[in-house]
């Protein structure tokens, strides 16, 4: 009778500890946000989770007291109950009371233990990492009704915890971090791609969606070299001609490159008719300019191009000087990639060498450059091109030839247009370099 007492006495603890075990787990691993929803179409039990994950550190302390109390008092039942019973049976062989004693005690502890760690801990953990929302949800009326009755008791706990840890310089947090950062998002793109779960064409897409906070209006515009303008006494003939460009919208300049008077395109000088073209100045079809510094971070750039209605943006320097042009295409392809239509002229990219070096534009920032070719190349302060590197580390105009080392990597400059780095060649450690380092 005894040891059926005993064993009775530690299953039922040992459900209790697993039912404390399952709620802590459930409540960590839940999704608020499925809950939220389930709750906003009418799921009480939903609800009542959510109530249960707003108070996750209270309900911590008191899965993690309700633990503590039970695993206790299976220690405390296991010996006298398990263990007395285990002692008579064995009185029954005639062996000495010291011994059957002893051994009782012995196999009554590996036998609680043993159901305490499978049954009470090891297995409603999994369950409640493997279905957190159903026990969430299933466990959320008890739960609440054992915070309440049980709910001073844990506050003292919970308190003296609290005030110890302050007294030793450690602010508590009293809730988990919700969410997720950039960092592990980035994470779980490189795992799901890894896993083939993501292909590369979404996992690209996803990470320019994380790169695109961190960009600015001055990284991503055409920068003014490469930018066509047209002077405001220009004729709108001039503009037509402009066309063949594959642009379909022009910056208007008025007394020198630096003073932009407004924006002009198609759709102003088809307004204009052909035999009027010659002798209408671009000056009097173009609209007012919208103008944005270069340090604009990019979703600011997006939200004022699509509150103003524009296609086109130009962008200032801190001087005021005219910097570049950005439009809505150049936004749109630091998430989705290039983006070419039946107007664009194809730019070269990059293209891998046979001695397993990569040519690439100088233009590219180094992170493109990375994305494209896997060769990372460092971030710098004063720069953020290929371009702006070797010619801060060269600390001179370049010569075709010319090669830097950065790291593991040389860098050539194999094309130069105005006076700059137009085309250069990346070469791992082990490839053959040419040309002069500098």
């Amino acid at each position: 009778m005894l040891i059926l007492l005993g064993l009775a006495s530690v299953l039922l603890l040992t459900a209790a500890t697993g039912y404390f075990v399952a709620q802590e787990f459930a409540y960590v691993a839940v999704d608020r946000t499925r809950l939220r929803a389930l709750a906003d179409d009418g799921d009480a039990a939903a609800a009542r989770a959510l109530q249960v994950t707003g108070r996750l550190s209270f309900v911590l302390s008191g899965s993690q007291f309700g633990i503590t109390v039970t695993a206790l008092l299976v220690g405390y039942v296991s010996e006298p109950y398990l263990g007395g019973g285990l002692a008579e049976l064995l009185g029954f062989t005639g062996l000495p009371t010291a011994v059957t004693t002893g051994v009782s005690v012995v196999l009554a502890l590996l036998f609680s233990t043993a159901v305490q760690m499978v049954f009470g801990e090891l297995a409603p953990k999994n369950l409640a990492i493997a279905k957190p929302e159903a026990l969430a949800r299933a466990l959320s009326r008890s739960t609440l009704v054992y915070l309440t009755v049980a709910g001073p008791v844990i506050r003292l706990f919970d308190t003296s915890a609290t005030k110890l840890l302050r007294l030793l310089g450690i602010e508590p947090v009293e809730e988990l971090p919700q969410g997720a950062t950039a960092e592990d998002l980035r994470g779980i793109i490189d795992e799901s791609r890894a896993g083939g779960t993501l292909d590369d064409g979404t996992s690209r897409l996803l990470e320019g969606g994380l790169d695109f906070r961190a960009l600015t209006a001055g990284q991503v515009m055409t920068p003014r070299v490469d930018v066509h303008v047209l002077r405001q006494d220009d004729p709108a003939s001039r503009l037509v001609e402009l066309l063949d460009t594959g642009r379909s919208r022009f910056p208007v300049i008025g007394s020198d490159v630096d003073d932009v008077v407004g924006v002009a395109g198609i759709a102003e000088v088809l307004a204009v008719p052909p035999a009027e073209r010659a002798t209408t100045p671009v000056g009097a079809l173009a609209s007012a300019p919208l103008v944005l510094p270069e340090s604009l971070p990019l979703p600011e750039v997006l939200e004022r191009l699509r509150a103003e209605h524009r296609q086109l943006a130009c962008v200032l320097d801190e001087f005021g000087g005219f910097a570049g042009v950005v439009s809505f295409e150049d936004v749109a392809e630091e998430v989705v990639g290039e983006i070419l239509d039946e107007d664009d002229h194809a730019e070269a990219g990059a293209v891998e060498l046979a001695d397993g070096a990569w040519s690439v534009p100088a233009r590219w920032r180094v992170d493109e450059v990375a994305e494209v070719t896997g060769l990372e190349l460092p971030a710098g302060p004063d720069y953020d091109t290929v371009s702006g590197l070797v010619l801060q580390r060269l600390g001179r105009l370049p010569r075709r030839g010319d090669a830097v080392q950065v790291d593991q990597l040389s860098v050539e400059v194999s094309e130069i247009a105005r006076h700059v780095p137009r085309t250069v060649v990346l070469r791992p450690a082990g490839a053959r370099a040419e040309g002069v380092t500098a």
